[in-house]
């Protein structure tokens, strides 16, 4: 008998993909804030880093630091605040402090109690105006009150202003005094 020995493959057509780069990753939402200027910037990441994702900016005051107001007189701050992560924000509140606090300014200061009530604040951001009222009003408002811009997309910058002015029927028991109010910014995604 006649044997046969085949060794070999048969062949045909074949072809063939290797998806060798499947991933998925999370983006990330970072906060910034910049004056008019420039000059200073803080950043959601100061306190530590993307983990905590929280920090607090007390080189950017937002009343203007003016310790020579007079009644009528108004501050005007310019700031910017910035989405530098990858992520779009879905949502974006300002929430302002519990109360406000009225302290002395330097060494001569007038009797009145209620300064927060004096100062008017108005904040905008463009042409809308995120809230209009006095210091006092501002001091526990729910972030939902305030008519806030459009959250940013990642690299998206929004500009705000805050006009402080010391109402003019502001007497002498009104001077040397000075109020604050802390406010916190969040992005959320």
């Amino acid at each position: 008998m006649l044997s046969l020995s085949l060794t070999g493959t048969l062949s045909g057509f074949a072809a063939s993909i290797t998806n060798s780069s499947n991933t998925a990753a999370s983006g990330t939402l970072v906060m910034q804030e910049q004056n008019a200027a420039g000059s200073v910037t803080c950043a959601s990441t100061d306190g530590g880093s993307v983990s905590t994702n929280a920090a607090t900016c007390s080189t950017i005051n937002k009343f203007g630091g003016s310790t020579t107001m007079t009644p009528g007189n108004t501050v005007s701050t310019s700031i910017t605040i910035k989405n530098t992560g990858t992520a779009a924000a879905s949502s974006f509140t300002l929430t302002p402090g519990a109360k406000c606090t009225q302290s002395a300014n330097g060494a001569t200061n007038g009797s009145a109690t209620d300064v927060c009530a004096k100062l008017n604040l108005k904040v905008t951001s463009g042409a809308t105006t995120v809230y209009t009222g006095t210091l006092a009003g501002f001091a526990g408002s729910a972030a939902s009150t305030m008519t806030m811009p459009a959250a940013p997309l990642a690299g998206a910058t929004v500009p705000f202003t805050f006009a402080v002015t010391l109402d003019s029927s502001a007497d002498n028991t009104y001077q040397g005094v000075a109020a604050s109010v802390p406010m916190t910014w969040t992005f959320t995604a």
